[in-house]
């Protein structure tokens, strides 16, 4: 039975094919509700791509994949429903005219929206206040991401924030909807190797009490569940990491299908 908070990540020759190439295939998962799951290659490898696909956003084209018990492509949008999304650029990036308290108001008041408004009319209007910023303060405790050590606080820009401070920023939005599934691209991207460190942790961390993570990175640390989109990339880890069948028929087409397949398929 998969977990309340959780969700259990299951595929099977799993795939994805645009007009000019695969964007990925052959690839397998069996991770439990909770796991941290790495999925590692090179740019241009489609780990976007598999990123996407396994939260909704993406509909695959071969193989078999499900999300908490719910079946890929074909409840894409109960998917989309409990994945929650961390840094995706080109995707959901955040908006560099706003102030991080802007930004996470307005994360707020689309949660909001997204539970429905039967459910938003049925609390009292004085509770809906207090309920955003408790859920904005859970949701920042969560990502690590400490207002006060901000320049100016809440009043900080977007577009002051350093790179670590906006993927933090990111986690806590998406952990605003308290996601089932928590997906974040370029985990490692522009980082130094003490603040990588800090972002795996993290990323332990928000696994550790309950939620499972899918990180898009170009090296997994030690110790993490590793999925790999490299063209005939062997297993660190025999026991904790998944491959690509058919490596070795991959062609330069492989790597243009990953752009092709993210402008084809579409995004939630």
């Amino acid at each position: 039975m998969d977990s309340p908070h959780g969700a259990a990540v299951k595929a099977e020759d799993f795939g994805l094919r645009g007009p000019r190439g695969w964007a990925f295939r052959g690839v397998d998962v069996d991770a439990a509700p909770g796991t941290l799951i790495a999925i590692e290659g090179p740019s241009g490898s489609g780990r976007t791509c598999l990123l996407l696909a396994l939260t909704g956003r993406m509909k695959p084209t071969a193989g078999r994949a499900e999300v908490a018990g719910l079946p890929l492509p074909k409840r894409m949008g109960a998917v989309r429903r409990i994945a929650g999304l961390g840094p995706v650029p080109g995707v959901n990036d955040l908006d560099q005219a706003l102030t991080v308290g802007e930004q996470l108001r307005e994360g707020a008041l689309l949660q909001r929206r997204y539970e429905g408004p039967l459910r938003a009319l049925l609390r009292p209007p004085g509770s809906r206040g207090k309920e955003a910023a408790a859920r904005i303060d859970a949701a920042l405790a969560s990502a690590g991401l400490d207002p006060e050590a901000l320049p100016k606080g809440l009043r900080t820009s977007v577009r002051d924030l350093d790179r670590l401070e906006a993927v933090r920023l990111s986690l806590a939005l998406a952990l605003l909807g308290s996601p089932r599934l928590l997906a974040l691209d370029d985990a490692d991207l522009k980082l130094s190797d003490t603040e990588r460190e800090e972002v795996w942790e993290l990323l332990r961390s928000i696994a550790a009490a309950g939620t499972t993570v899918l990180a898009v990175c170009s090296q997994a640390p030690e110790g993490v569940r590793v999925v790999r989109t490299a063209p005939g990339a062997e297993p660190a880890d025999t026991a904790d990491t998944a491959g690509p069948a058919g490596a070795e028929d991959r062609t330069d087409d492989d790597t243009k299908g990953a752009d092709d397949a993210l402008a084809e398929a579409g995004r939630a």
